[in-house]
């Protein structure tokens, strides 16, 4: 697939498909839930679509048109991440308007030309802790394209502790640092989720014999970087961020903190069971679902296992976008340092913490080059807001790599991306990572001349 360099939305985006009809604007509700965290009850956040069912789902060539009604009883704000919106509509107090209140219904309504896994999550404080986080899925097109059954998988880590206090004690005492097997890992969870559910009582996916599954899995954790371990099975990777690879085949994943894996998993024939494990890295905790077919028998799974190990590059500098992104000559290249420590856990960009400050600026319709070093002892999962960017150098490898909107960097690590500043405004640089986010590393692109 070929894209033109304007047509660009990097990625198996733009898709020439015929415009669906304009439907009446579907209600989005964000509210608050209880959930049983292995014996316990525990209050949480969530977004509720029309179905009833946590999130959206829609069609390629749809419009983007949603109600958003805060129910709760403190503002808030939603980021419709993997989309690239208007930034007026991007949900991002201080960048792209004021936060919505308590008992405010608020309308969003663009052009969205991006199909794939994606999500909405609250870009307000520490809100994405309490869950409040939901799918949000773009198909192709209304009939499958492929004979395959969908299943959306959404990863949380979930503490007790209120979230607030979480930071507070990072703050005072700095990380807690699980540093036995794997640096850099600063807070310790009580569970991993999978779907809402821990071990002690996973989802059971039910399949056909011999069936084919595409699981479309989310990182919604807030500080936890996760390994997709699929056990005696293996399977495809084919899209990451939403966005389709050169398949990869493969039994283990890494999926850093806010992206979006789709792996394409084919069944024995015959009854059984497979459980799919997601493994926290440098703790023992994991979650998992389990693919039953038939009348397999299912066995009792630890929500403990081995240390998972620090996420890497190996696996990025293998991947390669399907979509040909036409080259052209870099018109901008900027160089960001990621900086911080754990011990005062102060974070940021070329030295100082940041919130919402422009971090750099660029014109419209030039092709822009980021150079990103991890001057720290931490990984940090940077995303930029309303564009997609093509991973172009990991270390000091130059490679022709995958199409993201969110890119790891190991402790120590550079890699370099594109995107082309086709998407006036301004928009959030930031690290994943809640708490380094609250703490310093939260930054801005700004346009030159945009208001």
């Amino acid at each position: 697939m070929n894209v033109s360099r304007r047509g660009l939305v990097f990625g198996a985006a733009a898709l020439l498909l015929p415009s669906q009809p304009r439907a009446e604007a579907p209600a989005l509700t964000i509210g608050t839930r209880i959930l049983d965290v292995k014996g316990k009850a525990a209050k949480v956040f969530g977004i509720v679509g029309p179905n009833g069912k946590l999130g959206l789902e829609m069609v390629l060539g749809q419009p983007f048109r949603v109600d958003l009604k805060n129910a709760l009883d403190e503002h808030t704000a939603i980021h419709w991440h993997g989309l690239t919106p208007p930034a007026s509509q991007d949900g991002v107090p201080h960048l792209s308007g004021p936060a919505i209140e308590a008992g405010e219904t608020r309308a969003y309504d663009f052009e969205n030309l991006k199909a794939g896994t994606h999500w909405m999550h609250s870009h307000l404080g520490l809100q994405e802790q309490r869950m409040l986080a939901a799918p949000l899925i773009v198909y192709e097109t209304q009939r499958p394209v492929f004979d395959e059954q969908n299943h959306v998988v959404m990863l949380h880590d979930f503490s007790f502790k209120d979230p607030s206090e979480i930071l507070a004690a990072l703050k005072a005492n700095g990380s807690t640092m699980n540093m036995s097997a794997v640096a850099g890992v600063d807070i310790a969870y009580d569970a991993m989720l999978a779907n809402d559910r821990t071990l002690d009582d996973p989802e059971i996916v039910r399949a056909e014999k011999g069936g084919v599954l595409r699981l479309r899995i989310v990182n919604a954790c807030a500080a936890t970087n996760m390994w997709i371990d699929l056990g005696p099975l293996s399977g495809t990777l084919i899209a990451v961020d939403g966005n389709t690879i050169s398949p990869l085949r493969g039994s283990r994943f890494p999926l850093a903190i806010a992206q979006r894996a789709d792996v394409r998993v084919e069944l024995p024939q015959g009854s059984g069971s497979w459980p799919i494990m997601f493994e926290a890295e440098g703790d023992t905790l994991r979650a998992g679902i389990i693919l039953q077919a038939g009348d397999g028998s299912i066995s009792k799974i630890s929500d403990r296992g081995k240390t998972g190990a620090s996420l890497d590059l190996h696996m990025e500098s293998k991947l390669k976008s399907a979509a040909l992104v036409l080259p052209e000559p870099v018109a901008h290249t900027e160089v960001v340092t990621l900086t911080g420590d754990e011990k005062t856990y102060i974070w940021g960009f070329n030295g100082k913490p940041m919130m919402h400050d422009v971090l750099f600026n660029v014109r419209a319709d030039e092709r822009v080059e980021v150079v990103i070093q991890n001057l720290t002892m931490m990984a940090h999962p940077i995303h930029i807001h309303g564009h997609y960017f093509k991973v172009v150098r990991v270390g000091n490898l130059r490679i022709d790599g995958a199409v993201r909107d969110t890119i790891l960097i190991p402790a120590g690590e550079r890699v370099a991306v594109q995107f082309d500043a086709d998407n006036p405004g301004n928009w959030a640089f930031h690290c994943h990572h809640l708490y380094h986010m609250n703490s310093g590393m939260m930054a801005a692109i700004g346009y030159v001349g945009a208001a």
